[in-house]
């Protein structure tokens, strides 16, 4: 029987189910993207690797303008302009511009990298602003109101994009309505430590059947910031770049799409990319996209919803897109609250139906299963007992970030501006390559490491108290917590002490 339940237990699991059920309702959109990526895979045509065979003639392609928003990027400025100069378009066709914004010795290899190839010919300028003032997308913006082309390309510091990029983009643009043509990232260090490899494995998932799922259904995608193109008057329309959110370009997608412009998602263009091998520059990047998201949700949900164009399930999806950083918070409440419920549980088995609820995360965590292992293709044989423990890893890490993010999504949400703080990238392409002794490193050890820590103990002594209650219901998800709290205050305060020798 549960009659008569006591009221504070009711607003105990209240708090405890509440996030457990937006946990369970984002894995079943997750699950379907699986399914739109299944069938837009089922029923499309064998896809050339090679889409220049559509070209027109070359001297009838329309003008490109690739924008290389740059701050202190001293170990891969030079690589990245080196990587756009040898784009395979005519160069009467084509504008570089070099969006320095940089404080360091960055401007002078800019400069000197553009003085060279300018003498060889390509239209490349090194651009300086007087201040950061809106930082990435004041950049962009100001680089817009110069730039010549119809269409402008742009891509990060740590990317080396492959030099057909423009040949295999560009011709999508022959549909008029199309806005963004957003590219698949790569990993030129994925195999460098454990932490690139779980970003990797992360970040595949995200482009391998998130974006694919969202553009084959239809719903609302985002530009990545980089690796993509976009119609100058798409950019204009929307009402260009604005600085009051920490992802400008998941807004400006967003505002973009909201009046109409459609995103092309091409998963057989992949560019290449650099992943964070520090964590204090992930924890940077993870603050950044999680606080960002919130910030897009508060400004541009409302939008969405009001629009009598957009179908529910678009904005269905569009919700929990924007909101996918809730995730964290909700992680987090649902953690702290699962140790209590050990006692609760013990101590009042005549309310052991309610545990029933709790099978919510059960089903969330084979949902997501479900969606990781469609990212690593479908029809394709994969090796499971591999496959599982990134899988666990990664879910486990992910937990370990909880804490983190949740502070950035509450300020996100609460509207708190902070300046936006790039991720820092060492031209680390293999094992034997070192970011130590190199700048831009900073100490990750902070309040949140200590309290990321004490978290790992928290959830060790939910180990201990499932022998002692003989509970053992949560302790996998207990093991995994400590695991993952352990792991992201171990790396911090590791790389910290590295950083300071």
């Amino acid at each position: 029987m549960m009659t008569n339940i006591p009221a504070w237990m009711i607003v105990v699991f209240a708090v405890y189910a509440i996030p457990l059920l937006f946990i369970f309702l984002y894995s079943l959109t997750q699950l379907n993207l699986v399914y739109r990526c299944f069938k837009h895979r089922k029923n499309s045509p064998p896809v050339s690797q090679n889409d220049s065979a559509r070209l027109p003639d070359l001297e009838s392609l329309p003008l490109v303008t690739v924008q290389l928003p740059v701050f202190n990027e001293l170990y891969v400025v030079e690589r990245l302009i080196d990587a756009v100069s040898a784009f395979d378009y005519p160069l009467n066709r084509l504008e570089i511009q070099v969006l320095d914004d940089s404080t360091d010795e960055t401007s002078d290899l800019a400069e000197a990298k553009c003085k060279i190839l300018k003498a060889r010919g390509l239209d490349i300028s090194h651009i300086r602003r007087d201040d950061r003032t809106g930082f990435k997308a004041g950049a962009l913006a100001y680089g817009l109101a110069l730039a010549k082309g119809d269409f402008i390309a742009i891509f990060d510091a740590d990317f080396l994009p492959p030099p057909d990029f423009l040949l295999r983009t560009i011709p999508h643009f022959n549909d008029l309505s199309i806005g963004v043509v957003q590219t698949r990232w790569e990993h030129v260090n994925e195999n460098y430590s454990l932490l690139t490899h779980l970003q990797a494995f992360g970040l595949d998932a995200h482009f391998n059947v998130e974006q694919q799922g969202r553009y084959a259904g239809g719903y609302f995608m985002n530009f990545n910031g980089t690796g993509g193109v976009w119609r100058r008057a798409c950019i204009l329309d929307a009402g260009n770049w604005h600085n009051d959110t920490l992802t400008e370009d998941l807004d400006l997608s967003y505002r973009a799409q909201v009046r109409g412009w459609k995103f092309k998602y091409l998963e057989k263009v992949g560019t290449p990319a650099e992943l964070p091998v520090t964590m204090s520059a992930l924890k940077t990047q993870q603050f950044r996209w999680t606080k960002g998201a919130a910030e897009c949700a508060r400004k541009n949900l409302a939008e969405v919803f009001k629009s009598p164009k957009i179908s529910f399930v678009t904005k269905l999806h569009a919700f929990f897109h924007l909101t996918n950083s809730t995730v964290f918070p909700c992680i987090l409440i649902s953690s702290l609250l699962s140790i209590p419920f050990l006692f609760i549980k013990s101590g009042y088995p005549q309310y052991a139906g309610i545990y029933l609820y709790a099978s919510f995360s059960l089903l969330s965590l084979l949902a997501l299963g479900f969606f990781f292992r469609a990212s690593r293709g479908f029809g394709k044989a994969v090796h499971f007992p591999s496959f599982l423990k990134d899988f666990l890893m990664f879910l486990s890490f992910s937990m370990g970030f909880s804490l983190h993010n949740t502070v950035a999504v509450v300020e996100g949400y609460a509207g708190k501006k902070i300046p936006f703080i790039r991720t820092p990238k060492y031209n680390i392409n293999s094992s034997t390559d070192s970011w130590k002794g190199k700048k831009y490193l900073v100490n990750s050890t902070d309040i949140i490491t200590v309290m990321e820590f004490l978290l790992s103990l928290y959830f060790l002594s939910g180990v201990f108290l499932a022998f002692y209650l003989r509970e053992y219901a949560l302790l996998p998800f207990h093991i995994m917590l400590a695991l993952g709290f352990g792991a992201v205050a171990g790396y911090s305060i590791w790389q910290s002490k590295l950083t300071h020798k």
